[in-house]
Parts: C-alpha cells; sequence; structure tokens
C-alpha cells in the first residue's frame, strides 16, 4: 500500500502528530510519501521520520505579537502557486490520500475526485462537540481549506465521530519538578514574554521560542525549538503556559500538567479550545498574559491528567487495512480505552 500524506506545517502540533503517525505506519510497511506546505523548508526541523518529504508553499496565516494580521495573511501567500501546485499534483501512485488540514493534496484529492482523509483537531469541529461555540461560517471554512471526503476529528474528551489525540511519545521522561514551568508562546513577542515573567524569581521557565538562542538570564532558560529538547524539559515541567493548539494542550493533559493558555487573537481553532479547556475543568485561559496573572495562576492552579491509547498505531492499522472499518467503531473502540485523572 502506498499513501501520501499531507502535513500542515505552519504549527509543529502537526508535524509532531504525523511524524507518531508516519512512524507507526513504517510498522505495517505501508510505504508513506510526505508532502509538507505552509513553511519555509528552512525553518523545519526534526522531520527525519518523513524522509524524501517534499515541500511546497501552501498557505497560511500571518501573525505579530499574538494576533492573526489578516492583511499580511493576503498579501503573503502565494495564491497563483498553490492553484498550480493543487492542479498539477498527481495522485495515481497512491492507494490513499491522507491530509493533516494540508490544502494542496486536499484539493488535488478533490479535483482528481478521490477519497481523501482528513485527520487533526480541526476536522472536530465539523461535528457538534459539546459546549464548542462554532459558527456556520467557521465549518465552512474548514471544509474548505482542506476539504476531505472522510474526516478524523480530534478532541480531548469523547464525543460523536472524533478520536483522541495523538501523542508522540520521545525523548527521555523526567521527574517534574514543582518550580518548574515550560513556556511555549512561539506567537508572541519574545520581549513580552520576558517581561512577564521577570518578576516571577520564585520560578524556574524553561522558554522556547522560534526567535530564541540558547541561553540563560537568572530564572529564565531560552531554547530553539527542538523536538527532543523540548520533550525532555516538558517532561520535568509540572506546569505549561502555551498558546491554545491542540498538541501542545493535549501532551501536557496526558502527562498532568497545569495548563495555561493565550489563544492566538483571530483564530477561531484556538478562542475556541482555550474557552473547551476551561468549561471542562482541564485548564485556565487569559486573552492578555501579566506578571500577575500568571503568578495568580500557579499559586491556585489545579491539574487533570487524561490517559488515552496509542493513537498513532489504531490509525496506522485502520489506514493500513484500507480505511474500510467505520470511523465511528474506531473512535468508539479508543474511548473505551480512555479515562480522566483529576489532581489536587
Amino acid at each position: 500500500m502506498k499513501i501520501l500524506l499531507g502535513v500542515q506545517g505552519t504549527g509543529n502540533g502537526h508535524l509532531s502528530r504525523c511524524s507518531a503517525l508516519v512512524e507507526a505506519l513504517e510498522r505495517y510497511q505501508v510505504d508513506v510519501d510526505v508532502l509538507i506546505s505552509g513553511r519555509a523548508p528552512e525553518q523545519l526541523f526534526d522531520v527525519d521520520s518523513f524522509g524524501d518529504y517534499r515541500c511546497m508553499s501552501g498557505l497560511t496565516f500571518a501573525t505579530s505579537r499574538g494576533k492573526i494580521d489578516v492583511s499580511a495573511t493576503l498579501k503573503s501567500n502565494a495564491w497563483q502557486q498553490f492553484w498550480r501546485d493543487y492542479h498539477r499534483l498527481d495522485l495515481t501512485p497512491y492507494d490513499l490520500i491522507v491530509s493533516d488540514f494540508e490544502p494542496i493534496t486536499a484539493w488535488a484529492a478533490r479535483k482528481q475526485r478521490r477519497r481523501c482523509i482528513g485527520i487533526g483537531r480541526q476536522y472536530a469541529f465539523c461535528s457538534a462537540l459539546p459546549q464548542a461555540e462554532v459558527r456556520a461560517t467557521q465549518r465552512w471554512f474548514i471544509q474548505q481549506f482542506a476539504p476531505a471526503t472522510d474526516v478524523l476529528g480530534m478532541h480531548w474528551v469523547e464525543a460523536d465521530g472524533v478520536l483522541p489525540p495523538i501523542i508522540h511519545q520521545r525523548g527521555r521522561r523526567l521527574p517534574a519538578l514543582p518550580q518548574q514551568v515550560l513556556v511555549y508562546l512561539p506567537f508572541e513577542s519574545l520581549d513580552d514574554i520576558r517581561h512577564w515573567l521577570a518578576p516571577l524569581t520564585d520560578y524556574q521557565f524553561s522558554i522556547f521560542h522560534p526567535q530564541a538562542k540558547r541561553g540563560q538570564a537568572g530564572h529564565l532558560q531560552f531554547f530553539a525549538p527542538s523536538r527532543v529538547g523540548f520533550a525532555e524539559q516538558f517532561s520535568q515541567a509540572s506546569a505549561v503556559i502555551s498558546n491554545a493548539g491542540f498538541e501542545t494542550t493535549s501532551e501536557a493533559l496526558s502527562q498532568g500538567k497545569k495548563l495555561l493558555v493565550k489563544p492566538l487573537h483571530g483564530q477561531f481553532e484556538q478562542r475556541v479550545n482555550a474557552s473547551l479547556l476551561e468549561a471542562y475543568g482541564l485548564g485556565s485561559f487569559h486573552h492578555q498574559l501579566s506578571d500577575v496573572k500568571i503568578r495568580q495562576w500557579l499559586s491556585h492552579a489545579r491539574s487533570s491528567q487524561l490517559h488515552w491509547p496509542n493513537v498513532a498505531e489504531a490509525v496506522a492499522d485502520w489506514l493500513a487495512s484500507g480505511a474500510q472499518r467505520p470511523a465511528t467503531e474506531l473512535a468508539r473502540t479508543l474511548w473505551q480505552q480512555s479515562r480522566i485523572r483529576r489532581v489536587a
């Protein structure tokens, strides 16, 4: 069997999830070709598991200081190149097309009238998630950005037709330290992050950021993005401060971390994620951060640990079998193996 996997490169969560899926598919002797779009090739890292992958411009969002910049987004995307890429992409060598919210593979499949399996968080919003405020126009946007004939959405708690998250197990798992906090806010200004955390000298902060260089300033440690390094620092933290992307929040919940999120302004998925985390009692969120808000949260926050099975392995088995079994049965089986543990 040969699969084309389209990966949305704008977020590290997509790369992490698809890396776990590719590694699982290899155990089933499935031949996987990977196409990444949405990020310049020189900005990608830790993609060795993808082998000889292809990289295309695709579509992405421009951000500035924690907000989506609509004008810059419209100007920065190469719309004509996107049109040419999905029209020229030949899908005839592949038995299955899979898209993790990647638009070139999805639109090529639509044009060539091929089955396309959409996997990822965004596709969960095509269903009626409990307490999720998603407008019809936002569902339409998801369906048009990376259209799929079959969808496997993902969510933290059980809901109709969605799967638990795919967690990429990597790096050494180290004991968590009570005063250690991991900070991953890639869309925020690094100067803003320093300003928020500098007064909080009772805690040790490990800060991962695209503009950071390895170094230390008192209780603040800075790291450039690194999959293995991130995993090791993550495991030692008792608390996580991040934007409201799905993958990082899922990893925090799987390890029982206290969780504070700042949703990316103008990105409805992150807004919904943040609201649901608080509604479910799994985390807290603020639209604006400050040293006072962070200190208060660190003093009073509680954590929850969510136990999910090996979803990547189950999805790989499902795909390797031709994806013939109803996705609802796959979801039901996985949720029967999941549970939540509240931590005081």
